[in-house]
């Protein structure tokens, strides 16, 4: 599935890649993952990504790989779109350095047909290196509540870079994200979405005073 094949999230059961990577055509790596997250709802992850803003916060979330984090733009309002979370974490044993600009899911989905396709919430946001002024990725979190909580499918899009020379061949996709990126970053999104759905209902209800 490339990144303008986004909507196939939408359809009704799942898709083939549900947990793993894969290379693409293009030389891109897509990573999937799916995470049960009991007793949790859209809206707890919507509260999630405005909520979190320290250091602190953001080891919750992973206590062995997140090291540090910091934003740029929206905050201190519960939202999170339009703002740029910087972070440093391990990813496949390697520490990253790391901005991702949260976007509206309009320019990746078709959220008109959330409520038909009972999605509930989509994270969506660009990734790019911290240390450097250029983008190499997208990644998407779907999430559609169900009786037990919710589900969250992540996607991740490794190799549309800004500039688009950075990786402008097969070759050199592949090159910058080798296989083992797709395997450390699935590993680590099952982990750290593992961890919010231990620590979310309850950081919820303390927070919002609301089930």
């Amino acid at each position: 599935m490339r990144l303008d094949e986004a909507d196939r999230l939408l359809e009704p059961g799942y898709l083939d890649l549900e947990s793993g990577y894969r290379r693409l055509d293009d030389g891109s790596l897509l990573v999937a993952s799916r995470t049960p997250m009991v007793a949790c709802k859209g809206r707890m992850i919507d509260f999630w990504f405005g909520f979190v803003r320290t250091t602190e916060h953001y080891k919750w979330w992973h206590p062995k790989d997140h090291v540090w984090c910091d934003w740029v733009g929206e905050r201190g309002t519960g939202r999170y779109v339009d703002g740029t979370h910087r972070v440093h974490e391990y990813i496949g044993g390697e520490l990253m350095k790391l901005k991702i600009h949260f976007r509206d899911p309009s320019g990746y989905l078709d959220v008109s047909r959330f409520g038909e396709s009972g999605v509930s919430t989509a994270v969506c946001a660009r990734v790019g290196s911290l240390d450097a002024p250029v983008w190499a990725g997208h990644l998407i979190h779907l999430v559609r509540d169900t009786d037990y909580g919710c589900e969250m499918r992540s996607r991740f899009w490794l190799g549309d870079t800004d500039p688009p020379e950075m990786a402008a061949t097969r070759e050199a996709r592949t090159q910058l994200f080798p296989d083992p990126v797709g395997a450390g970053l699935h590993k680590h999104c099952n982990e750290e979405m593992a961890y919010l759905a231990q620590l979310l209902p309850d950081l919820y209800a303390r927070e919002t005073r609301r089930p």
